[in-house]
């Protein structure tokens, strides 16, 4: 193989690694074929990642954590607790809905992927549902919402809305009468939470 003038890093394996999952899907691609696209032996992926379940949960995690951080700024938004439920509620499902429909094939290949990676599928959701749970402290904390337990209410608030988010929900999503079943949980979910 012919050196790469690059340093190989594990965030180029990753970038590498899903290229490959995009081009071949997950049951084809090999370390080998992320070794070829960067220029390596694969040898060299195997020092960065020493087994291919172990670079398959790593390239999982980091498309997930893509979605994790971009909604974690909301949580930090300088606006009241109601808008930023509902914004981060509505950036979820337009995050999702991108994923799904702007690359299909790596969405696909992503929804094999988050069933053999538990461990960071479970991260992610414990995640989400902690920004959440902030979001409903702070609610409960101006008397913005009413909830005994924040964290109990993040994750039913988290479950009420699956069908926006989950992947398995996917197909549903381009329906046309989507955005306002939507609005309509979350209004029902936001009125919930009112004193």
């Amino acid at each position: 193989m012919a050196p790469t003038s690059e340093t190989l890093t594990a965030e180029r394996i990753l970038e590498a690694t899903e290229e490959v999952l995009r081009r071949h899907g997950p049951a084809k691609a090999t370390v080998v074929d992320v070794a070829r696209a960067l220029g390596v032996s694969h040898g060299s992926v195997y020092r960065h990642f020493r087994t291919k379940a172990v670079l398959r949960e790593a390239v999982t995690k980091r498309w997930l954590d893509r979605t994790t951080a971009a909604l974690s700024g909301i949580v930090a938004e300088d606006a009241d607790p109601e808008t930023r439920l509902r914004h981060w509620l509505a950036a979820l499902f337009a995050a999702k809905r991108r994923k799904a429909g702007d690359d299909p094939e790596l969405f696909a290949t992503y929804t094999v992927l988050t069933t053999e990676n538990g461990e960071a599928v479970n991260a992610h959701l414990a995640d989400l549902t902690g920004q959440l749970a902030r979001i409903v402290q702070d609610g409960v904390d101006t008397g913005t919402f009413t909830a005994a337990d924040p964290e109990a209410a993040a994750r039913a608030v988290f479950h009420a809305t699956g069908r926006f988010h989950d992947p398995g929900y996917a197909p549903a999503w381009q329906r046309p009468d989507i955005q306002s079943d939507f609005d309509a949980v979350v209004d029902l979910l936001v009125r919930g939470l009112r004193p």
